[in-house]
């Protein structure tokens, strides 16, 4: 029978029956792929039935539904925990992403060793054979017995095991490995993604299974795939951090179940990956004392104050335009406060070029590091070395004025525990705030007062 081929956009599943350069969906450029349409009409993998017979389509007064604590339980990783909002729910599907040689494996392998004491735990592996997964899993030292492994693609011969074993747990590695031999295309494309995920949504809520599925990223750091596949899940995590280094960061970008501006922070080791309860520590762990162009920071992370080393070098430019490149920080909040600089501090920027760096592969996102970045540069440009023991706070604005921060009582406790004595934050944040006695907080209105304080 003669194969039909159709575009399918990977952002938002549309269809169109040529390639077009511009999405009519989502706006979005070259995101239509080619694909074999299948001949017959699409099928789906079934849910096997007794997870089918299981449902209960009568709706139901929401006064008279009734769950316990146990809904929600640990994984027996504190960071883990912590992103996922107090612990994994019971039938919530959870999308682990991130680059590869990350750590995604590594981690959803490690939490096994822990939950596998008192759960059934199934770990269905697309890329790997279950030798090579026994080998993984003893260098991490999981032993249990409740950890059940198999090798296999196809996503109804997966959902008829999960049928018959009934997990409490399933790990799904790596989703762009799994197909349904019903959908003529190859592994990994938009229809196959879509699809199997779909089935094993249904499966986990009808049968109330928590699944862990991994998820492949595009060469720009989002998830391949449609991007539905995203809507579909409860939980989205990213795994960020340099495969040089050994720092981690397990980021929610989306959860249903908890919040999204949590981290955890974990560090890579022979035996796998460590919880760090002080990312601080880590992050500032060989800071140079008499380097100009290094200033501190304090970020909130969730409920969590995280200090941070900023980097910067100004040199004068080779080039007809100067150069403007940062690591950690968005590139156009830099060229802005760049800007705020030029103008307001009458600083000549113009002729120079400038590199940000956030040390140990943290990215910055929210704007009280404005000030931090500000006193990096012009340290930097006047060849100053800021004290080490200054920690920098505040948002700037376009007219160069220091903006309120909150939670400033909480970042100012977390430098002084840190041994830090020394802040510099926005004059009216400070109104009711308690400070710790062993810091001594120093108010400005501007950014030109602020470079003052630690150039004199």
């Amino acid at each position: 029978m003669k194969t039909k081929s159709v575009y399918i956009c990977n952002e938002c599943g549309y269809t169109s029956p040529k390639w077009l350069g511009k999405c009519p969906g989502c706006n979005r450029w070259n995101t239509l792929e080619e694909t074999v349409a299948a001949p017959q009409k699409r099928q789906t993998a079934a849910v096997p039935f007794s997870a089918a017979a299981s449902r209960n389509a009568s709706p139901v007064p929401i006064s008279s539904i009734k769950y316990n604590a146990e809904t929600r339980f640990s994984t027996g990783l504190g960071e883990l925990d912590r992103v996922l909002g107090g612990g994994v729910v019971e039938g919530e599907l959870i999308l682990v992403g991130g680059d590869p040689g990350i750590g995604k494996s590594t981690l959803l392998l490690q939490i096994c060793r822990i939950l596998g004491n008192e759960r059934k735990i199934l770990y269905v592996s697309g890329e790997e054979s279950i030798v090579q997964i026994k080998m993984r899993a003893e260098r991490l030292g999981v032993t249990t017995d409740n950890l059940y492994l198999v090798s296999e693609t196809d996503i109804e011969i997966i959902l008829g095991a999960i049928g018959d074993m009934k997990p409490d747990i399933v790990i799904i590695d790596s989703i762009q490995t799994m197909h349904i031999d019903a959908i003529a295309s190859a592994a990994g494309s938009v229809p196959q993604v879509r699809e199997t995920t779909n089935a094993l949504m249904r499966l986990a809520k009808s049968m109330a299974i928590s699944m862990f599925i991994v998820g492949h990223v595009t060469k720009d750091g989002s998830l391949a795939g449609p991007r539905v596949l995203e809507h579909m899940v409860d939980c989205v995590l990213y795994f960020e951090g340099d495969r040089q280094l050994s720092f981690r960061i397990l980021r929610a970008v989306k959860n249903r179940f908890g919040s999204t501006n949590e981290i955890g922070v974990f560090d890579m080791c022979d035996t796998g990956l460590r919880e760090v309860e002080n990312p601080s520590k880590l992050l500032l762990e060989g800071r140079p004392d008499d380097i100009s162009g290094s200033a501190v920071i304090c970020a909130m992370e969730g409920t969590r104050g995280i200090l941070a080393e900023i980097q910067a070098l100004v040199t004068p430019t080779g080039f007809g335009n100067p150069r403007r490149m940062s690591a950690g920080v968005e590139l156009n909040r830099l060229i802005l406060l760049v800007a705020v600089l030029e103008k307001r501090a009458r600083m000549n920027l113009s002729n120079s070029d400038i590199y940000i760096n956030v040390a140990g592969g943290l990215r910055i996102d929210e704007t009280a590091a404005d000030l931090g970045i500000c006193a990096a540069i012009a340290a930097s440009r006047a060849d100053v070395v800021i004290p080490p023991d200054m920690v920098f706070i505040g948002e700037v604005g376009l007219g160069g004025e220091l903006r309120g921060v909150s939670r400033l009582e909480k970042r100012l406790t977390e430098a002084a525990n840190l041994g830090f004595r020394s802040a510099i934050a926005p004059k009216q944040s400070l109104k009711g705030v308690k400070i710790p006695e062993s810091i001594s907080v120093y108010g400005m209105r501007s950014v030109s007062e602020a470079i003052a304080m630690f150039r004199k």
